[in-house]
């Protein structure tokens, strides 16, 4: 916790505060956790069309059954992998080049996921700038999951008032619907009257992609199993997703609108790591070290695990809250937080330095 002091000291604390991240990155850097993983990054760029490749042969072997509700689950989990590494590109971990790593974003999330880079990207780094911040972090508003009091407020009435107050029953079911929601998101935001680079590109990707894969569960299956064999594909890349980003952020302090943080503290307490073997790792994409990424957003994935007990000690010698949990845990705590805004628990989570600055 960062201790008060008097006023006349304001801006020495301030000029310490912002030397503090500097400090941490000199440590990260002498690591040598900075360098690029051109093995490990290659391998999973050449595995990535491989497997993809086998599963459709797979689907196509096997042909007009209901054992493909197993294949659909296949596609999902592969799909969220895919995902993953679409999300280390588009933070620069891969390559040295921005255009590199732009079109590796553009080929893993437009043609092999189905999600739009362009339309990830403009949401994803307002999140980075400002995690859990009030009006600015996009990944606060959701249509129908309340995560602050406020929208839990202006969107009560007789029905959605019971809904809201059980919206934590509700929250992985919900899940099941955020795959379609993320390929529908990605088709507005390219299509729109508004910038977007390389916008024809997106959409010849992304038709590519959605359309050419419904068109061939359409002509591999009869209608009845297609519709059932996309309804648990979409399914399981919703939960899938839904379930590794969740942890992150959700249930931590949230940050009014005209909170000003350092970079390393804005970073750091508004952020979730979850503990777990390698075998974690894998299943989260890296996203388990949460508080890692978001103080470096381009450290290469492998090198997350290696930079958590730096940060974690560099933290403590400065009484800087850092938060890690077990997975099953975090939902927990995600689970008990959504249920107390919609119960309309006036700031059930409370950014401990700003809590601070009010009792002085």
């Amino acid at each position: 916790m960062v201790r008060t002091t008097p006023a006349g000291s304001a801006a020495v604390d301030r000029a310490g505060q912002a030397s503090d991240f500097s400090g941490l990155a000199m440590l990260i850097q002498e690591a040598g956790l900075m360098r690029r993983r051109y093995g490990y990054y290659w391998a999973k760029l050449i595995l990535v069309p491989v497997l993809l490749a086998g599963a459709i042969v797979l689907f196509v072997v096997l042909g007009d059954t209901w054992w493909q509700m197993f294949t659909a689950v296949g596609f999902g989990i592969l799909f969220t992998q895919i995902a993953f590494l679409g999300h280390d590109a588009a933070h620069r971990q891969i390559f040295l080049s921005g255009r590199w790593n732009d079109w590796i974003s553009l080929l893993l999330g437009d043609l092999f996921v189905g999600m739009s880079y362009g339309w990830w990207r403009h949401k994803h780094t307002r999140h980075h700038a400002n995690p859990n911040k009030v009006g600015t972090d996009p990944d606060l508003e959701l249509p129908v999951i309340s995560f602050t009091p406020e929208q839990a407020g202006r969107r009560r009435n007789p029905v959605t008032a019971w809904l809201i107050a059980h919206q934590g029953l509700f929250f992985f079911p919900v899940l099941t619907l955020e795959g379609l929601s993320l390929h529908a998101s990605s088709v507005a935001r390219v299509l729109k009257r508004e910038q977007v680079d390389r916008r024809w590109v997106e959409i010849l990707l992304l038709s590519v992609r959605l359309g050419g894969f419904v068109a061939l569960v359409f002509i591999i299956l009869s209608p009845g199993v297609a519709a059932a064999f996309l309804a648990v594909q979409l399914a399981v890349f919703g939960v899938y997703m839904g379930a590794s980003f969740a942890p992150n952020h959700k249930g931590m302090p949230l940050v009014p609108r005209t909170a000003r943080l350092d970079f390393l503290r804005r970073q750091v307490l508004m952020s979730r790591n979850i503990r777990g073997s390698r075998v974690i790792d894998t299943l989260m994409g890296g996203l388990n070290y949460q508080v890692e990424h978001h103080l470096f957003p381009s450290m290469p994935r492998p090198h997350l695990r290696r930079a958590a007990p730096i940060v974690k000690a560099y933290c403590r010698e400065r009484d800087i809250p850092y938060t890690e949990t077990g997975l099953f845990q975090s939902y927990g705590v995600v689970l008990r937080y959504i249920d107390r805004v919609g119960l309309g628990e006036r700031d059930p989570f409370d950014c401990p330095l700003i809590a601070q600055r009010r009792a002085i």
